[in-house]
């Protein structure tokens, strides 16, 4: 049976953009799953790397959000324990040392975290909205403390909906 160009990008799209299994791409578009393998292989013959595609694809949209959070991940693991080591007594190194690892420290902090803002902007504005909320809590708190059960009532639900809004 002969199958015409739109039914080969169809199941390509399934497999590369929404990472179906190729068999599920191909028994999505009514193609048997010899057919789709053998169009894959074809494809890559001719330079299409539908694997490759189908890891680019993946880094693209919530896949680079997946990436840039494992960094920041690993990255704030290692800060940690570079930080509990300087503080640590028995770590051999001098007072000047120990600035100097804090001062490149404190650099390296604030680039992985402006990077991680340039690559995930949503995080940013839900940091900000975040801070704004413990602002207005802090507020209430010092200025009308006769709201304040009011206000954590109505805290909870809201910042779940911030999250929704802008995670």
């Amino acid at each position: 049976m002969a199958y015409s160009a739109e039914m080969r990008r169809g199941v390509r799209a399934a497999y590369v953009y929404e990472r179906l299994p190729l068999e599920r791409a191909a028994e999505r578009h009514g193609v048997a799953h010899t057919t789709a393998a053998r169009w894959k292989r074809v494809a890559e013959a001719a330079g299409d790397d539908w694997d490759r595609a189908r890891a680019a694809a993946s880094l693209s949209g919530e896949g680079i959000r997946s990436v840039a959070q494992a960094v920041l991940e690993d990255y704030l693991l290692q800060h940690k324990a570079t930080l509990e080591a300087l503080r640590d007594p028995e770590t051999p190194i001098s007072p000047i040392a120990r600035a100097e690892v804090l001062s490149r420290l404190s650099d390296s902090f604030h680039k992985t975290v402006a990077a991680h803002t340039r690559m995930s902007p949503e995080l940013s504005r839900l940091a900000v909205a975040m801070d704004v909320m413990q602002q207005l809590a802090a507020f209430i708190r010092e200025h009308y403390p006769q709201h304040v059960t009011g206000f954590l009532e109505v805290l909870e639900p809201f910042g779940e909906r911030l999250t929704d809004l802008y995670a």
